[in-house]
């Protein structure tokens, strides 16, 4: 069963102006009837009382006093009165309005006094006809109003939600395939569509990030998840072949220790990339760097075999930061990674100096256009990472994510220095 297509907004709120109006009308014609049945019954019985007051004070004074009957007024002395209509026999003391007598309306006053029934009647057939006219006026006055409110509601509402309209057409109008795309509002906006396209912009730019870290991490992670396996793979077929000799495969077993090690950093490397920064700072922790630093040094010792470097670590008395260790770790080890594999003879110098590591080696060095390159291609790619395997481009932009500061400049005759700077 399909789903009943919803009204628009538009539509409600004219509706609910409709109501509120036709109600409001309803309410004041009501209130407007009542009130004037009140009056009515007022003027009636202080006119009527007062007519028969006058004529009961003259009968008294004067036994023989004639009713003068004025037009449409008559007054009837006694219960037994022969001329008195059956309409208004029976009557308690009182006032009696719309009483049919003859056909038309009459209203009439019932008074004992002194033990004689007075009953003083008045024609009110034209009054009631030219009542009715009004209330026939007043009606059709409503009607007119309301007709009136609703192309003003109709119109107006319109106007009001055209902003509203158009901003629920261009998001309607986007499309993820067009890349990242902004919602510009009218300069005759008002302040609450701002704050919901500001809101909505936000979002927006924040899902085109998560979208990219997401490419990001499958693009890389695709590529250079290849070589470490292709490693592993390689070592345990030489450590399995049946004539390789105890030592071999000891060497091609460390072989696979040291690429599982190497994928797991890659792996968190590219986890952290594909992470919002703000959850990476909140698993933050307290890190003393002298001593992660140290045993970064220590376990790189071993890519130095076979050649003529010495790494040498300088670092200050006691310093700590606030970050995920496992980042850190990978971070400054692939630095020193690739000091060491751009370097042949020589000394590497590792130095920390207020929560900056600063590693200087005596390689083949990187010249100012191979630097500029390098951060070239990270803002044209925008996250895309190039096919050049875990390296510097890869620890740059794990850098601008986290927000730490990596500079890269030729040292001098020869050789790099690599300065990172974290966050404290």
């Amino acid at each position: 069963m399909p789903l009943r297509q919803p009204h628009s907004l538009h539509h409600r709120i004219v509706l609910w102006l409709l109501a509120f109006a036709l109600a409001l009308t309803v309410a004041v014609i009501a209130q407007g009837t009542v009130v004037i049945e009140y009056v009515e019954r007022i003027v009636w019985r202080s006119m009527l009382m007062a007519e028969l007051d006058h004529f009961i004070q003259r009968s008294r004074n004067n036994p023989g006093y004639h009713w003068d009957e004025t037009a449409g007024f008559v007054i009837h002395v006694g219960a037994d009165d022969p001329d008195l209509p059956v309409e208004l026999r029976g009557l308690k003391p009182g006032l009696h309005d719309d009483i049919l007598v003859a056909g038309t309306n009459h209203v009439a006053m019932v008074h004992d006094d002194a033990g004689i029934r007075y009953a003083l009647v008045m024609d009110i057939e034209q009054f009631e006809i030219e009542e009715s006219g009004f209330e026939l006026l007043t009606l059709l006055a409503a009607v007119l109003l309301l007709l009136a409110v609703s192309v003003a509601a109709v119109f107006g509402v319109r106007r009001l939600l055209g902003p509203l309209q158009q901003l629920a057409e261009r998001i309607g109008g986007i499309r993820p395939e067009d890349g990242l795309e902004r919602i510009e509002l009218e300069p005759n906006a008002g302040s609450e569509l701002q704050v919901i396209a500001d809101a909505f912009n936000d979002y927006l730019q924040r899902n085109a990030q998560f979208v990219e870290r997401e490419r990001t991490f499958v693009n890389t992670a695709s590529h250079e998840l290849r070589t470490p396996v292709a490693v592993i793979n390689g070592a345990a077929q030489l450590a399995l072949q049946a004539d390789a000799d105890p030592t071999m495969s000891r060497l091609q077993l460390q072989r696979i220790q040291r690429s599982a090690r190497e994928m797991e950093q890659l792996i968190e490397l590219l986890l952290a990339l594909a992470k919002d920064p703000e959850r990476l700072t909140r698993n933050s922790q307290a890190l003393s760097m002298d001593t992660l630093l140290a045993q970064i040094v220590e376990d790189h010792q071993y890519l130095t075999a076979g050649k003529s470097l010495q790494l040498q670590l300088t670092t200050s008395p006691h310093c700590e930061i606030h970050a995920p260790a496992g980042i850190v770790r990978a971070a400054v080890g692939n630095l020193l990674r690739n000091a060491i594999e751009n370097s042949d003879t020589g000394v590497i110098d590792i130095r920390l100096q207020d929560a900056t590591v600063v590693i200087r080696d005596p390689g083949h060095g990187m010249s100012p256009e191979q630097i500029s390159a390098l951060y070239t291609r990270m803002a044209r790619d925008s996250g895309r990472l190039a096919d050049s395997g875990i390296g510097l481009e890869l620890i740059a932009r794990l850098c601008e994510h986290v927000g730490w500061h990596l500079e890269l400049r030729p040292d001098s005759p020869r050789g790099t220095i690599a300065t990172l700077q974290f966050k404290r």
